[in-house]
């Protein structure tokens, strides 16, 4: 979407705003005053996602509350509005970690949303690939044959499944006051500690993260089957993106090697 339109602006109040075009922890949207309209992919994600952040509380976590439409919507034609969230995306790994974990202790109430029981996507099929739950035909060159020889190291875990956010990488905001934001939910029906793992393998991978912070988050529990899930996971994803390159790979290349030390 190139444009935003004058009946979205007009559905979410906000008809006399100018819209400035903003870059918003990666994703493109438009500044309207104090409210802040994008573009969604999933019309039903995006509902859900609304409804779950307009009454949750997490301590010392910024969240982008929902805005409704006139009619009481929180889609519009494909688009979604919030409140404006000052800030940008900094390499505070250790912190984005520490802000999973406390937003996944609010989440951990929230009923498993049935919108997951047919997805059937990347991140769907890739997930499911690393926890064993599925078996996938992966590109070698990609990610596929180191994805099968780390399979071999997966064991059993009593981790406990519950509503996490699985792509909190990049997308956490920290304010002048470093006051994190988290805009958005991704859901997935998976452990809280594969969700920090995930950030710890994407911050090694691509964040310039620093081998420290494999340890200062091992006192969570069965943390390198964690671990091995997040990478597994990236691999899996990685070998199926149509834009993957052997190039591409050397980040999770490096990421799966200080993982396997800690298995």
């Amino acid at each position: 979407m190139d444009a935003l339109p004058q009946h979205v602006r007009i559905a979410f109040g906000v008809p006399d705003q100018e819209p400035r075009p903003v870059a918003w922890a990666g994703q493109r949207a438009w500044q309207c005053g104090d409210a802040l309209i994008r573009p969604v992919s999933d019309n039903a994600v995006a509902a859900w996602s609304a409804g779950v952040l307009d009454g949750l509380e997490v301590d010392g976590v910024r969240l982008a509350r929902p805005l409704r439409s006139s009619d009481g919507r929180w889609v519009v034609a494909g688009w979604a509005a919030c409140r404006f969230l000052p800030g940008t995306a900094e390499p505070r790994h250790d912190e984005v970690v520490g802000a999973a974990m406390r937003l996944h202790e609010a989440t951990a109430g929230v009923l498993r949303p049935r919108l997951l029981d047919d997805r059937d996507d990347l991140l769907s099929r890739s997930v499911s690939a690393a926890f064993g739950e599925r078996r996938l035909t992966l590109d070698p060159a990609t990610g596929g044959e180191l994805f099968v020889e780390l399979a071999a190291y997966r064991r059993p875990v009593r981790l406990v499944p519950q509503v996490v956010h699985g792509e909190l990488f990049g997308s956490v905001l920290f304010d002048e006051d470093g006051a994190p934001a988290v805009l958005d939910l991704v859901p997935f029906w998976r452990p809280a500690e594969w969700a920090a793992a995930v950030i710890v393998v994407d911050a090694l991978a691509w964040g310039g993260a620093d081998e420290g912070l494999l340890e200062r988050w091992a006192h969570l529990d069965e943390w390198p089957q964690a671990l091995l899930r997040g990478v597994l996971y990236r691999l899996a994803l990685h070998a199926q993106h149509p834009e993957a390159s052997v190039r591409t790979l050397s980040g999770l290349e490096r990421a799966a090697g200080l993982v396997v030390r800690r298995i």
